[in-house]
């Protein structure tokens, strides 16, 4: 059914759940992992116009990539990770088609209404957007009081 998975992650307490269910997944349909996470802050967004060099925030963000990519590649499964930097949606959009990929499994805040208006939804705009299947698993509403380094920037 499905190959190739596109997972986009915002290194935070809710990659815990869409990682459970892509494992499932990928085992299921016997498919490959393609790990993604769009660094979004200022010099991420200005790091090629600029000429800026990786920021610290990146640095992490790609070692974070590449732990969960080796994790992966541990239990069995083919894995790999892109690192982006720009628009969320634009960047996940345009690696699901420059990767191959037939599924785009991205987790979800929950957010309704209000928090959306005002914080925007990664999420709805990657559906917008892409040309490929986009499967949305709801986060656990305690995932964000697990104590992560950071809260996410935008809502996914």
């Amino acid at each position: 059914m499905y190959h190739r998975l596109l997972v986009p992650l915002e290194h935070s307490p809710y990659d815990r759940g869409i990682l459970t269910h892509v494992r499932d997944l990928a085992r299921f349909c016997r498919a490959s992992i393609v790990l993604i996470h769009v660094a979004d802050g200022w010099a991420a967004r200005n790091q090629l116009h600029l000429h800026l060099r990786e920021s610290e925030e990146m640095r992490e963000d790609r070692d974070y990539l590449e732990r969960v990519c080796a994790e992966l590649e541990g239990e069995g499964f083919r894995a790999e990770c892109v690192l982006a930097s720009g628009d969320p949606s634009e960047e996940i959009a345009a690696a699901a088609e420059r990767e191959r990929c037939d599924l785009i499994a991205m987790a979800t805040h929950g957010h309704r209404f209000l928090a959306d208006l005002i914080r925007g939804s990664v999420a709805d705009a990657v559906r917008h957007r892409s040309l490929v299947p986009v499967l949305l698993v709801r986060g656990a509403p305690d995932a964000a009081a697990a104590g992560d380094r950071r809260e996410p920037a935008r809502d996914g």
